[in-house]
């Protein structure tokens, strides 16, 4: 007599957002912060801990999923981190952040006065 036992096939815990990342469930938690979190070596138990909003089986999925699909995850990860840097570039381009701390305390001194 044998045991048939049913596995249901579920899909990793990921949407996109309007910006175009992807989010942990029905949470604002990235993927890219899970891991980041799971690269700087805390457990999944952990990372639960640390973003409470998430389920410890959506955790789990999403670092095996991520395990599996190195190649494609690192890639948008990679993307991501890119299109980061050159929006902070620009960020800074258009607003003139260059000496800003030292201008806000001029300011800060001349209340003061």
């Amino acid at each position: 007599m044998s045991i048939q036992v049913e596995f249901e096939v579920s899909a990793p815990p990921f949407r996109w957002d309007e910006v175009g990342g992807i989010r942990i469930g029905q949470s604002r938690v990235t993927l890219d912060s899970l891991l980041a979190a799971y690269h700087s070596g805390s457990t999944p138990e952990e990372i639960a801990v640390q973003y409470s909003v998430l389920h410890l089986e959506e955790i789990y999925s999403a670092i095996a999923y991520y395990l599996s699909h190195r190649r494609e995850i690192d890639s948008y990860l990679e993307e991501r981190q890119r299109k980061s840097q050159q929006q902070r570039s620009q960020f800074v381009q258009q607003h003139n952040l260059t000496n800003l701390r030292q201008r806000l305390l001029d300011r800060f001194s001349l209340k003061e006065n």
